[in-house]
């Protein structure tokens, strides 16, 4: 037997275990290992709040002066916003004190399983190609470098499509799946799709929507054992979708109140007053902005190719018209467009992550623009023909481009992000400062927030960090204090001072 064939699939392997090493490595160097966002915040806290079997903590006395970022004080209770999916997988990283390395394994998988889905459309060599551009995508690397849900949803994501078309496009071409890996299929993708919406709701109906239609047409098309398959992964996922509202209920005491609005009452999805920051609350034209600015950072920060990151998909939407599948993988980010239309945001500080779970898609569609090109869709069959070395020459400069000098300067870039880092905490572990209240002096949440790894639930530590708001919240930190050294810090010029002791009154 020849080994040539495993040669693509040993190539994807290693290809995995290179994007662990490159974002574990980036998670280190770049991020410290620690939150910077407001949502990296909040999903660790939770995941670490959930690593000790719980869903949330009593609030502390003031809650203002203990903040932690898009964490929630609701009728003596304090939770994260974000619903449970993604603190939950990250509290198994958290429990083996290791919840940074939990995204970079999942990059791993991402790749892989890129691999597999392109390997189904169009052979192993261009699916070692979709994997290898996924992988060289700074977006990718930077979510999948932090504490972002995106990695772990695009992960779930393609779990999903694989399933898919396991289960609902080979059966008609004499490849269907054994009988016996049916009910496992169905299982898998309904798992994949209800975890997807446990992580975000929102990107989960987006996503499946394409499939809901595909299905759809299918109900009617199949014969009874395929149609049997449908509502069994719609219900498995339906099953695993009630935990949003049982989880709401757990936290809040109100299983549709949306742990959103309890800390910014705008942020909601759809239009109409109320909803976003502007005074005519979200609407048609502002949709449009947003999508347009969204999709500008893609065309940088999608393959780190300034301005065309976008260059082979046409070619690839041309490609793909006799690809089976291929419409259902167009779908994929048409619907993430479109659907995050009705949210009052943009995004592009880790490029436009609304979307970033069609990033595997973007990169099978851009690999069939570049066999579209290079005249080799079927890489089986190389043609010798000057378009081959043309366009793989002008990939492996782009793509040069991209390492060499883009992905250097943006992913460098987002080193000591909101002037995070662990300097001053480590500045405060060297005090040893023991059971002690130390009152932070910071005009900004983040300023004080770099703090917080030193405290629980982050750490188990002694220490009570807290923001001094204001003179009132002082004076109730300060009497609560008891025998404990009482300490100020002032965030900006990064100095530690200890208070003389308090006068005792008689």
């Amino acid at each position: 037997m020849s080994v040539r064939p495993r040669l693509p699939t040993i190539l994807a392997l290693l290809l995995s275990l290179i994007a662990i090493g490159i974002t574990a490595y980036l998670s280190t160097d770049i991020f410290e290992r620690m939150p910077h966002l407001e949502d990296e915040f909040a999903n660790l806290w939770e995941a670490q709040v959930m690593a000790r079997g719980a869903l949330w903590q009593p609030s502390p006395d003031p809650a203002q002066a203990y903040l932690v970022p898009f964490v929630v004080d609701y009728e003596g209770r304090r939770f994260g916003k974000y619903p449970l999916g993604w603190p939950a997988a990250l509290s198994l990283g958290a429990r083996a004190g290791a919840a940074w390395l939990v995204n970079p394994l999942l990059a791993g998988a991402a790749i892989w399983l890129t691999y597999r889905l392109g390997s189904k459309l169009f052979g192993k060599w261009l699916a070692l190609l979709a994997g290898a551009l996924l992988l060289s995508s700074p977006m990718f690397l930077m979510l999948s470098s932090s504490l972002m849900s995106h990695t772990f949803s695009l992960v779930l994501g393609l779990i999903f499509t694989l399933t898919w078309f396991e289960l609902f496009l080979d059966a008609s071409d004499g490849s269907a799946p054994h009988q016996r890996a049916v009910p496992i299929l169905v299982v898998l993708g309904g798992l994949s799709l209800g975890l997807l919406i446990l992580t975000r709701p929102w990107t989960a109906l987006a996503l499946a929507t394409p499939f809901i239609v595909h299905g759809v047409v299918r109900m009617f098309r199949s014969g009874r054992q395929e149609r049997s398959r449908l509502p069994a992964v719609g219900v498995i996922a339906g099953v695993l979708a009630a935990g949003i509202p049982l989880w709401q209920y757990a936290v809040t005491g109100e299983a549709w109140l949306n742990p959103y609005t309890l800390w910014w009452p705008y942020d909601r999805i759809g239009f109409g007053p109320g909803i976003g920051v502007t005074e005519s609350g979200h609407n048609l034209f502002w949709a449009v902005y947003n999508t347009r600015f969204s999709l500008r950072a893609g065309l940088h920060d999608l393959y780190g190719w300034p301005y065309i990151s976008w260059i082979f998909l046409p070619f690839g939407l041309y490609a793909l018209r006799h690809v089976r599948g291929g419409g259902l993988l167009v779908g994929i980010p048409v619907s993430l467009i479109l659907f995050y239309g009705a949210y009052w945001i943009g995004s592009w500080l880790f490029g436009p992550r609304y979307y970033a779970e069609a990033l595997p898609a973007l990169s099978l569609i851009s690999t069939a623009g570049v066999g579209q090109l290079a005249g080799v869709l079927d890489a089986r069959k190389l043609p010798l023909h000057w378009r081959k070395p043309a366009v793989l020459g002008l990939l492996l400069a782009l793509v040069s481009m991209d390492i060499l000098w883009y992905l250097p300067a943006r992913v460098g870039g987002m080193k000591g992000l909101y002037q995070i880092t662990r300097a001053p905490s480590v500045r405060l572990v060297r005090a040893d400062l023991g059971d002690a209240l130390v009152l932070v002096h910071a005009d900004r949440w983040f300023q004080y927030a770099r703090l917080l790894p030193l405290v629980a639930p982050f750490a188990d530590s002694d220490l009570h960090v807290t923001w001094d708001v204001n003179p009132r919240i002082e004076t109730e930190l300060i009497d609560s204090a008891g025998e404990r050294e009482i300490y100020d810090y002032d965030a900006m010029l990064g100095v530690l001072t200890r208070r003389p002791p308090q006068a005792k009154v008689p």
